[in-house]
């Protein structure tokens, strides 16, 4: 063939590569143009919202903490209330049924009946019946107990309650318990400290667990044999035992915040060391690697090739066990609570609310008492998907 010919075979086919090339352009522009320069943080929302169950927890866990801040105007009464606004007349009533059609099926508001008081003849437990002759109409956004928002402003509007035609009836959506108070009133106050708890444990053992992590795996020598020395001292030791004997060891005449604090320290204490054995792990094969070794030739110092560079290469496993770790830190702390060697009444903790299950006989005639431990469960299980939604999402290797 002569250059005369391929000249000619060129210019015949230019015109079909060209309108290829304006095809795959077209369809790149179409689609997968936002693919290919996204960022890192894009492309992960991307693929945590392909994960239904991991955005199901995300949305459980945001309508969690938003109940906790607005705890005052989400319950209808005080969670320790004076005796004078005690619900004497209902202790231990059950949940308040609520209904839309009265007994003649015409519809109506959300309401309730009035609740009438009946003893057992036989083992005097008094008995709860619904009189259809009253009813009373829900109310939201309505008058109720006076409070103070964050001690910065008071007011008396809460999210839902009774008219003052129900007198000294309330709406107990969760029961009553022993102590003559609104159940759902104190699970709403008590989500507060159960769950910043652990949202504070896990801040400090992520502090903990990277910077001691890091320090062993990217020096190694002695300050890595130092350290791996006192992570395996401690897990060492029972992990239960040990926070109980911790726990036990903290003054029973301490306040409220400081045992707060006693037991947010106590746990972070035991928690930090399974996520520096991640990143010590992570590091000791990370730090050889062509990327970091570019880095340090590129004049970059030791701090920024650690946090620009290899931190972000294995944040999901960061990200992994910080979820696990939280869920494990709620239920450490309604485990001392509930055994009497966390929290203490006044606090108001899911574990402390569940102390009141302790007894079999109570539970029996209240089982309603226990629904502190659901919300337990509801928050594990909340954490877990969306920890394992943010995983595969934080993945680099996932497609």
């Amino acid at each position: 063939m002569t250059a005369t010919t391929e000249k000619t075979w060129f210019e015949k086919n230019e015109e079909s590569w060209t309108e290829e090339d304006e095809l795959f352009d077209d369809a790149a522009v179409g689609g997968d143009e936002k693919i290919y320069v996204a960022s890192y943080w894009q492309l992960m929302w991307w693929r945590f919202l392909k994960h239904r169950m991991a955005v199901i927890g995300g949305i459980v866990i945001i309508l969690l903490y938003v109940i906790a801040l607005f705890a005052e105007f989400v319950a209808p009464y005080h969670p320790d209330p004076h005796p004078s606004e005690l619900f004497v007349s209902y202790k231990l009533a059950p949940p308040t049924k609520i209904h839309l059609f009265d007994e003649n099926w015409n519809l109506h508001r959300p309401f309730v009946y009035k609740l009438a008081q009946e003893r057992d003849p036989e083992t005097l437990r008094r008995i709860y019946t619904e009189d259809t002759s009253e009813i009373y109409p829900i109310r939201f956004f309505t008058e109720g107990p006076e409070y103070e928002m964050w001690g910065l402003f008071s007011s008396n509007i809460h999210l839902y309650g009774l008219g003052p035609e129900a007198g000294d009836q309330g709406l107990f959506l969760f029961g009553v318990d022993e102590g003559a108070r609104d159940l759902f009133t104190r699970i709403c106050f008590g989500a507060r400290i159960s769950l910043t708890i652990g949202l504070v444990s896990v801040v400090i053992s992520l502090i903990l667990g990277i910077i001691l992590g890091g320090i062993s795996g990217y020096y190694g020598g002695t300050p890595d044999n130092i350290i791996q020395r006192i992570i395996e001292f401690i897990r060492s030791v029972p992990e239960i035992p040990l926070i109980m004997a911790l726990a036990a060891a903290l003054p029973a005449d301490w306040p409220v915040v400081q045992l707060y604090f006693g037991i947010t320290v106590l746990l972070s204490f035991v928690g930090w060391t399974g996520l520096a054995r991640v990143v010590r792990g992570r590091f000791l094969s990370l730090r050889e690697e062509d990327f970091v070794m570019a880095a340090r030739l590129s004049g970059s110092g030791e701090m920024r090739v650690i946090l620009r560079h290899m931190l972000p290469s294995f944040l999901s496993h960061i990200i992994a066990s910080l979820t696990l770790s939280i869920p494990g830190i709620i239920l450490a702390e309604t485990g001392l609570s509930f055994i009497g060697l966390g929290l203490r009444p006044p606090a108001i903790s899911w574990g402390v609310l569940l102390q009141d299950a302790q007894k079999v006989k109570t539970v029996a005639l209240a089982p309603w008492l226990l629904i502190p431990a659901l919300a337990v469960i509801l928050t594990v299980l909340a954490f877990n998907f969306l920890g394992d939604g943010i995983r595969d999402a934080a993945d680099p290797y996932a497609k």
